[in-house]
Order: C-alpha cells, then structure tokens, then sequence
C-alpha cells in the first residue's frame, strides 16, 4: 500500500515537538506499507503513530478505523481528530452513539469493530475500502472478559488492511510481533522503554518525602518549608554535614551507623535490581517491626497512656503513618508539586476524600478560576434535569471543583467525570482523587501520582497490585512539554516494605498473556462464514493457541530430562539388606491410608456443622467463630437448598449492619443458636435504617455464657486395623534397619517427585495441545444439542443466526429466552426489569434478597429466565464449559422502577445505598443497548420461523401464499415490539441526557 509522497513530512510538521526516534521510526514503517506493534511506557505518545495512520487514509483516499476499548477514550480521541481535520472528515461509531459513521476516519470502541466484522458480507464497499486499522491499548486482549475481541478483530481484518498496534510496554513484544506476523503477515516490531518525561519514584513516610532510591536526583529543592525531603545525601533532615543520622564524625555510632548504612545499601541495590534503595526507608521499616514486637512482648508497655505507649521502640520517636488526605494535598501544594491525581482504589474513600478536603477548608483556584470553573460547568450540565441535581451530588461536587478538587470513579454520572477530567486538562482542578479506573488510557496526565495503598479490591480480596498496574497508574505522572520531570509518591502504610515497593518500580514491564475463548455468538459466526473445518483452523491461529504451542515445546523437554534423572537413581537405588523400592511403597500406604482417614474425619465434621446449620431459622441469633466476618449475627434467611452442592448458606446480618452471605467454611465446628431475635415484617435488608435497627436489638440481647472448649473426637486414625497392619509390616520390614534408610529413601522420594512431576507435565502437554479448537468443538456440540446449530455443528439454524446477531456475555440466554417465549405478553416496564438480570452485574457480596416489583407476569418470567439458566447451565455442564452465571435480581426493581416513570430519587433509595447515579445510568445504557439488539433480532427471527413449513408439513405453494405461522411468531414479535417501548420509557432524563452527550 503506497502513500502519498511528503506524508511524513506533512504529518510530523504539524507537531509542535519534533518525533522521538520511536515515533520517527514507527511512522516511516507505516509509510512504506508495513503493519506496525508499538509498545512505549504510559505518556510516551504513541497516539501519535495512531494519528498518522488517520493522516495516510486521508492524503491516499482510503479509510482509517482508529479503536480503543472505552467510550470515554472513544470520545476523546474523535474531539482531537476534528480539532486536527475538521468534523466532516471524522465519525464516531460506540455503543450509543453514531455519527458520520461513513467518515474516511471513524474512532469506534473495539466491540463495535469486532461486531461489524461479522454483520458485514465480504467484498462489502465499507470494508474494501478500509485501509488502515488503529488498536490503541492492544495489550487490552489480556483482559479477562472482554480480550477475546482484539484478538477477533486481529484474525478476521482483511488482509490488505494495515495493522498498527499501540501497547503499554510488555516485556513479551517479540512474541506478540511474532504471532502478528503469522496472522498479518510482516509486522515492524518498535520497543521504547523511554520515557519523554524522567519519573522519579518517592515514599512520603513520617511528615517527610523520602527518595525511593539513592541514585535518584530527584530534583526537589530540599529547602520547601514544611515538607522536608529526606534523601541518603547529607541535606537529609536532623543531619548536619559530614554526619550520619546526627552523629558527629569519628564517633563510634557514626562508625556503626555509616557500616549499617553500607550494608543497607549493598543489599537494597541486589534486592531491587542493581538500584540501590534508600538505606532510610529500610531502617524505617526495621524500626515499625521492632516496635510491634516490642508492643507485643507485654501488655504493659503498650496500655495506653502508659509512659512509652504508643512511641516506636521505646526511644520517644513518633510511628511512622499516613497523614491525612488534606494534608497530603497542602504538602504536594506546598512542594510544588501540583496537579496531582491520588489513587485511592474505593469510591467511597474518592468521595470521603474531597469531603475532608472541603471540611478542612482547602482551596487551591482563585476568584477568576473559580468563575471560569463554574461557568464551565454551567454549559456542560444544562440538559441536567434539575429535580435531579441534589440526587447526583451536584452541588457539592460542584463546590469541591470550584476548590479545584474532584473525585472521579466509576459511580459518577458519565458527564461528571468528563467535566473533571476536562477541568484538570485545563489545570483548574488540581487534585483528583481516583480509583484505577482513571488510568484506562483517558489523557490526563499530572505532575504528580499519588498511591495511598499497594493493594486493591479485585472484585473477590484484597490483593497486591502487579508491576503492570504500577507501571500504568504512576505513568500518568510528567506533562510533556510542561514538566520536566514527573513524581510518583506512596504514602507509608505499616508494614510496607520498601524493597517490595522498590521491585514494583523497577519493573517496568510485564507479560502480555491471552484470555481468548471461542464463546457462543462466536461460533455461529464463524461457522455461518466459514463452515466448521475452516473456522476451527481460523481459531487454531489465535495468540491463545501460539502460546500454548510455544509452552508445550520447554514443557516437552523438561519431560525428557526427568525421564532420564528417574532411570539413573532407579539404577543406583540398592540396599544389602531388601527392596527398598518395597519399603518404600509400605510408608506410602501409610501416608495415603493416613490421608484417607484426615478426610473422612474431615467429612464428617463437614455433615456436622452442615446438619447445624440446616436447622438454623431466620432470627436465630449464632455466633461466627473467626475471620473478617467473626462475631454475633442474626440469621436473615436459612438459605438451605436441596440441590446445592455447597451446602447451607444462611444470610445474616452481623453487628456492624453489614448483610453477608455465610457458607461452612465460616463455621469450623457445628453452630448451635444462641438466643432468637425478632425481625420485622417488613424489614428490608437494602434499607439502612433497618440494619441499623436490628444491629442495635442484636448487640443488646444478653446471652449465656460462652461454653469452654470442646473436648476433642478421638482421631479416626487412632482406632483403623488396617493403618496398624501396614504400621508393623513397615517396621518388620529388613530396610527398616538399615543404618542407610534415611538415604535410600530420600532417593526414593526424589524418583516419586520426578515421576509426579513428569506425570504432571505430560498432562500439560496433552492440554495445551489444539486447546482453542478443543473448546470449540464443545461449544459447537453444545450448540447443537441445543438446535442452534444442525445437528453434527456444520451449518446454522435460524435460531443460530438471532443468536449470531446478540453480542453480550450472556448471549445464549437471551436467545433461548427469546425462542422459547419466556418474555412473551410481558409489558415494556417488566420486559425492561427482565433483561436487566442478564446485564446487572453486583459490586461485592451484594446478598440482600431483592424486592421483585410488578405482578404475576414478571414473577413468572423470571422463574422461568431461572429454569432456562439451569437447563443451559446442565448443558455447559455435560461439555464442560463454564460462560453463563445466573440471572441477577439486584437491579430489577431500579428497571422496573424507571421505566414506569419513577423519579431518580425514588429509584436510588428503592435500590439501596450500593447504587450510585453513575452505576445506575452505566446499567441503563447497557440495558438499552441489549432491548435494541432484541428489537432487532426478534421480528427477523419471527420471519424465518414463519417461512419455515408449518407443523401440519405444509409448504408455501406456488402462487406464493403466505403459509401458516408458527405458534409463538405474534409472540416472537410482541417481545421486539415491547423491547422498543421500553428503550422509549428508559431514555429520559438523566439518561437520556448521558446518552446525548
């Protein structure tokens, strides 16, 4: 593909910055007709190779799809291209919004690509025309959920399409370039590690900024008033020059203190690759450690208000601990060291934040600033229904930006967040406290990253985060072109070590890894272009199946090495005096037969504390034993079901109101009520006012005294005839003598791990081989046994095509739910609250019983949506696949609510306090998005069913007589009809207003 001649030179000229040599190079590749992988840190630009692929369509008249993985970046990136080409050369393609969609240049989200892929027929006008394909964020196809659609969009582009892939740094680029190239032919691969801005790592740690590491000039003047710097150098805080932690020279503790600081040095450099970690962090971490042992050594020293409570070591020194948010924002001011964006991780603590930050009275704008903020905000939110102002939180938000502070998270409404992220562009707002959403690629850098903690909630525990998700949160740090250099700070937590922070740092890259799967609209898709044979071999080619392939090859040679370590120590395994190879099978029964006795008592106590828990009735009052959820709870609902394997699950409410589901792994031994608690009719568990309530009668029942410990059952193992056999034949045996037993068997062992091992490799390579296909192949089955595929998996029933044209995670259930007319005769409001238990997802351990509002109709539907779940999830089941989760209720009465024209207010507290305004409008929007697909697919399904002959076996005649219908066809077209009402009643007020803008 050539380009117009001068392109590069057109193109770099409209920069204001010359081309980094990544840039240069990327860009000269892409002009001579080359596909493109570029990986290069957070902010190094590497849109810029993106925006030059939109340059070439324009100046060589072909097309440019430029994608990126969320609306929001959608949205960003189209504004910069109308700024640079004018809006009639641009459109703009997500979920909900379409504009200029024939544009030579469309920005689109990936899933919008993907879906176009499959919708248009080959040789289509759109498609041959496209010539280049931008994939920002590429590295998004590691992504559990939603990666499989990169790697969809990578194998069914045509060929003639120009591939330019833009990544965070991963540190297998190579790998991912060689796959490209299987796929897309040559692919020129370009690795920066540069960064345009230098990032400079800090710990703010007891009132003081701590270089992270000694060979670090961080740049900082150590002179700021009020939030001193402490460094290795001899400008360190309470040290004069030429002294050590303030010992004077020649003296002894300098002596000692300078050795202790060399060896801190030496091994912080080795623990955190060849860089040396400041020897002050380390001794900090030492000196907390000494005193939490010292606090736990007697309860005397550590009472409160005792001398020395509460003082490190003893020595009087303060401990080491966060400072308050407000604090830290006067500090980062005061250090110039503003704008800054603050990762909190929760947005309950994003929120709490910015109210502390207003509590304590902090402003960061000035009377001009303040007025161009609020007239700023004043256009961006005058389609605002205004009863739904106090609702959203506007006005306090509204005086926290005014302050130039803000929060921004996931619970915000859409609009919210775009004004915050533009504000701060605009340096008016200058702190932003954000959880990790922020750092999906929107463009907002800050002089500053701030990291209150190194763990965050995955959605299951609380887990470390990994070097790529540092790596991508404080890249944000360094405005190129206006700092010269950027700063990353973690604020001191107890019991953080500053080499594990030090290894975060430090790596800088990390693997890209494949999540992709072939789901059910996937399969159909590919079947119905590509027949089964060729789509088999189409997924064969997918990164998933190239890196299993390059395992099994390291995995098939570690197999041949153990198979040879195992043959020489069989050799040389011997003893004078019997078999060890015999005696060691002795003690390995031994073991087994103690292990089948460990979990039979196991079992046994499990049916114990099972059986207790069956008997539990709602307003048994029990208690947990340990862990987080130890402590008093009243039992809400037994949650006894006959079919679970789990066992009971009883719903209680613990003492500090928090709703929480209980399984047997909370209950060690069996529970037994302790007293009985009365709950309310017509209490609510969503409501909190009624948790507080019931919390208060829990904590004020007087019981019994705790019984002392139970004596405990004999061991099964104490009383077995055949562990005793085993036990005197082992030391009857002639090798139990041996003088060499220890040896012998320690060989023995050894040979039993190797063959283990090897067993275990073995498997692997027999599991990594044609994996994707093998998948493949249970879902065409599963198709088929279904009937959306004829039966053997070659070709698509009309039911296969409405199921090819439902893009969700839970496809299969809607189409099943639309074929067997489990919607039928619904009204728009129950249709709408029907179809939200298949896009609602919960935050957390959300287990209230939700409130079913509507009548019989919607009950019916949704015990029926229940039955549809299970049969398809036996299916799943039988093939062993695992894609579908239940219905969830949790956001039924929200949907119900709206559509019958309830107010936003009234929906929220219907909901409960865990939906925000933000949540709420994200779920409608989807919500929304899947009743159009319906609308869509139902009346072209109810066409093909009608064509098809009738069940009496006729066929239309001749003269071309419309036939018979199927019974259920007026249905089919009742549920398209009823999803367009209700799309209608949803899109008002907020947000019709979120989806306009």
């Amino acid at each position: 593909m050539s380009s117009a001649p001068g392109a590069v030179e057109e193109f770099a000229a409209r920069y204001p910055f010359g081309l980094d040599p990544f840039q240069s190079e990327a860009v000269a590749a892409l002009a001579q007709g080359e596909g493109v992988l570029v990986a290069a840190p957070t902010g190094a630009g590497k849109t810029v190779v993106g925006e030059f692929a939109a340059h070439l369509a324009l100046a060589t008249g072909t097309r440019c799809f430029y994608t990126t993985p969320i609306k929001a970046l959608s949205n960003q990136k189209y504004a910069d291209l109308v700024a640079r080409y004018g809006a009639a050369s641009i459109g703009l393609l997500t979920g909900d919004t379409s504009r200029n969609g024939d544009a030579p240049v469309v920005v689109m989200t990936t899933e919008v690509l993907r879906n176009m892929l499959y919708t248009e027929a080959a040789g289509s006008a759109r498609l041959d025309s496209l010539g280049y394909v931008v994939m920002d964020e590429v590295h998004y196809l590691a992504d559990r959920q939603r990666g499989a659609v990169w790697e969809e969009v990578i194998i069914h582009l045509p060929q003639h399409v120009r591939l330019v892939s833009l990544s965070a740094t991963v540190s297998n680029a190579e790998e991912f370039a060689e796959w490209l190239v299987t796929v897309r032919g040559h692919t020129r691969v370009i690795v920066s590690e540069h960064r345009p801005v230098p990032l400079f790592q800090h710990l703010l740690a007891d009132r003081t900024l701590h270089d992270l590491f000694v060979d670090q000039p961080s740049g900082l003047d150590p002179g700021v008033p009020a939030f001193s710097r402490r460094g290795p150098g001899p400008n360190g805080r309470g040290a004069a020059p030429g002294s050590v932690g303030g010992a004077t020279p020649g003296s002894r503790p300098a002596a000692r203190a300078a050795e202790a600081r060399a060896a801190d040095i030496a091994g912080a450099g080795a623990a955190a690759g060849g860089r040396a970690v400041n020897p002050d962090l380390l001794r900090l971490a030492r000196e907390e450690s000494r005193a939490v042992y010292e606090r736990g050594r007697g309860p005397r020293s550590s009472r409160p208000g005792r001398p020395g409570a509460g003082n490190g070591a003893g020595n009087g020194r303060r401990r080491s601990g966060p400072p308050n948010r407000p604090d830290v924002i006067v500090r980062l001011d005061r250090a110039g060291l503003l704008p800054a964006i603050l990762f909190v991780f929760s947005r309950v603590g994003c929120d709490a934040a910015v109210t502390s930050c207003i509590q304590a009275g902090l402003r960061l704008t000035s009377p001009d600033e303040q007025r161009e903020i609020r007239e700023h905000v004043r256009a961006r939110t005058a389609g605002v229904p205004q009863a739904d102002l106090a609702v959203l939180g506007y006005w306090q938000w509204l005086e926290g930006l005014e302050r130039g502070i803000a929060a921004h998270h996931a619970g915000m409404l859409p609009t919210f967040k775009e004004v915050v992220e533009e504000l701060f562009v605009r340096g008016l707002v200058r702190a932003v406290f954000a959880t990790e959403t922020l750092a999906l690629g929107i463009n907002m850098p800050a002089r500053t990253v701030v990291l209150e903690r190194l763990t965050k909630f995955n959605g299951q525990t609380r887990a470390d985060i990994t070097p790529g998700e540092y790596t991508q949160l404080t890249g944000r740090a360094g405005r190129r072109g206006i700092d010269v250099e950027g700063h990353a700070v973690v604020l001191w937590q107890p019991g953080l070590d500053p080499l594990a922070l030090a290894g975060l740092a430090s790596t800088r890259t990390y693997p890209l890894k494949s999540s992709f799967r072939p789901s059910y609209n996937m399969a159909v898709n590919l079947v119905g272009r590509l027949g089964a044979e060729r789509a088999r071999t189409v997924l064969e080619s997918s990164f998933a199946q190239f890196q299993a392939d390059k395992a099994v090859v390291g995995i098939a040679r570690a197999v041949r090495r153990n198979q040879t370590a195992i043959e020489e120590l069989t050799a040389a395994l011997e003893c004078d005096r019997g078999s060890v190879t015999e005696y060691d099978g002795l003690r390995r029964q031994i073991r087994e037969r103690e292990a089948d006795l460990s979990r039979a008592g196991t079992v046994r106590r499990q049916s114990e504390v099972a059986a207790a828990l069956a008997k539990l009735r709602s307003g048994d009052v029990v208690r947990v034993p340990a862990g987080r959820r130890g402590g008093l709870a009243v039992v809400l609902d037994a949650g006894v079901d006959e079919g679970s394997a789990e066992g009971p699950r009883p719903v209680v409410l613990t003492e500090d109101r928090q709703v929480r589901r209980l399984s047997m792994i909370d209950f060690p031994v069996a529970v037994e009520p302790l007293a009985r608690v009365r709950i309310p009719k017509s209490f609510n568990p969503r409501s909190p006012q009624a948790r507080r309530d019931l919390a208060s009668s829990l904590r004020n029942i007087r019981l019994p005294e705790e019984p002392g410990r139970r004596e405990r059952a004999r061991s099964l193992a104490a009383d077995d005839a055949e562990l005793a056999r085993l036990r005197r034949a082992m030391r009857a045996h002639p090798v139990h003598d041996c003088p060499e037993r220890e040896a012998h068997l320690r060989s023995a062992e050894r040979i039993d791990r190797l063959r283990r091992e090897t067993a275990g490799l073995e498997r692997k390579v027999e599991g990594r081989t044609n994996t994707v296909a093998r998948t493949f192949d249970r879902v065409r089955d599963t198709l088929a046994e279904l009937g959306y595929l004829a039966v053997g998996g070659d070709s698509v029933t009309d039911a296969g095509a409405m199921l090819a044209r439902i893009y969700t995670e839970q496809d299969l259930q809607v189409a099943e739910c639309l074929r067997t007319g489990v919607w039928e005769g619904l009204t728009p409001p129950a249709l709408a609250a029907a179809v939200s238990t298949l896009v609602f997802e919960p935050r957390g351990d959300d287990v209230a019983a939700p409130t079913i509002p509507g009548g019989g109709a919607l009950r019916d539907a949704l015990a029926d949506m229940a039955g549809v779940y299970t049969r398809l999830g036996a299916a799943e089941d039988h093939h062993r696949l695992g894609f579908l989760r239940p219905p969830d209720l949790g956001f039924v009465a929200a949907a119900h609510g709206w559509a019958c024209g309830r107010g936003l207010e009234k929906v929220l507290e219907d909901a409960g306090a865990d939906l925000t305004a933000g949540d709420f409008v994200r779920w409608m929007r989807q919500l929304i998005d899947l009743l159009d697909q319906i609308a869509q697919v139902a009346p072209v399904y109810a066409a093909k069913t009608a064509a098809r002959p009738s069940p009496d076996g006729h066929t239309p005649d001749s003269d071309g007589n419309t036939p018979q219908a199927h019974p259920g066809t007026d249905g089919i077209l009742g549920v398209g009809r009823a999803a367009r009402a209700a799309i209608d009643a949803i899109r008002r007020g907020v947000v019709a207003y979120s989806m306009s803008v």
